[in-house]
C-alpha cells in the first residue's frame, strides 16, 4: 500500500491560463514520472454504496468523508490502482493498492473477493467496506493530465482538461468509452497539493490565476445525469 497525506486546493481556470501557467511551471518544476510535454490520460472508475453514501456526504459538505475508485492510464494499461481518498479537514489522505489488470476487471464485474488474495491490510479494509455497504461501479471519468512536481514539501501541480464521463460503460479498460463532456473543453481544473506550506515562487504564480477556488469533485461531475447535478 502507498499512502499520501497532503493539503489540496482546486481552481477552475481558462485554457489560456493553463498554457501560460504550464509554460511558467516548466521553467521551475519537473514533469512527474508519467508526464510528457503533452501530458497523459487518466481513467477513474468511482464506486459507491447502493444508497450513494459517498456522493451524498460530498453534497452535504460532511467534513470527514471518503471515496473509492479504480484508476488506470488508458485502455491498454497492464494494471490499475484501487484508491481510497479521505478528506480530513484541509487535508486529503490517499491510500492505494496496485491490482493486476485481470483482478481489476473482476472487481469491475462485482467480484470483490479478489481483494482477499492481497496480503495488504488496506485490501482487507476495502473488501470489508465495499461488501458491507454493497459498493457498485457508478461512473467512469477520463481526462488529460499534465503534472509538475517539486520534492520540497511534496508539492504536486496538476492540470486536468478534456474531462469526459460515462455512467453506462464503466469498464476503464474499454476502447469504446462514450465521449460525454462533463466540463467545457476550454476550461481546466488546476489542483495544487502540498505538505506544510507552498514555496513562495509557486504562491506568486498562483496569485495570477484568474479563476475561482473549486469545491466540486470529478465524481460529482460524473453523476450529473443520474443525480441532476449542475456544475
Amino acid at each position: 500500500m502507498n499512502e499520501v497525506l497532503r493539503q489540496e486546493k482546486k481552481y477552475l481556470i481558462t485554457i489560456e491560463d493553463y498554457y501560460r501557467l504550464s509554460h511558467e511551471f516548466s521553467k521551475l518544476l519537473r514533469l512527474d514520472a508519467h508526464s510528457s510535454s503533452e501530458g497523459y490520460v487518466i481513467r477513474s472508475l468511482y464506486f459507491d454504496s447502493l444508497e450513494d453514501v459517498d456522493w451524498q456526504e460530498k453534497e452535504d459538505g460532511i467534513e470527514l468523508r471518503r471515496k473509492i475508485r479504480l484508476r488506470n492510464y488508458g485502455s491498454q494499461s497492464s494494471f490499475a490502482k484501487l484508491e481510497m481518498k479521505q478528506k480530513q479537514g484541509s487535508h486529503q489522505k490517499k491510500r492505494s493498492l496496485r491490482l493486476t489488470r485481470a483482478d481489476a476487471q473482476l472487481l469491475i464485474k462485482g467480484d470483490r473477493s479478489i481483494l482477499l488474495a492481497y496480503p495488504d491490510r488496506f485490501a482487507a479494509e476495502c473488501y470489508s467496506r465495499m461488501s458491507m455497504q454493497l459498493y457498485q461501479p457508478k461512473t467512469v471519468i477520463e481526462y488529460q493530465r499534465k503534472a509538475f512536481v517539486a520534492k520540497e514539501n511534496n508539492i504536486r501541480i496538476t492540470f486536468d482538461h478534456h474531462i469526459i464521463g460515462s455512467e453506462t460503460n464503466v469498464d476503464i479498460f474499454s476502447d469504446h468509452l462514450p465521449q460525454n463532456y462533463l466540463l467545457d473543453p476550454y476550461l481546466v481544473i488546476l489542483e495544487v497539493k502540498y505538505n506544510g506550506f507552498l514555496l513562495s515562487y509557486i504562491k506568486k504564480l498562483l496569485e495570477s490565476v484568474n479563476g475561482s477556488e473549486l469545491s466540486a469533485s470529478k465524481y460529482c461531475m460524473g453523476r450529473a445525469i443520474s443525480k441532476h447535478y449542475r456544475f
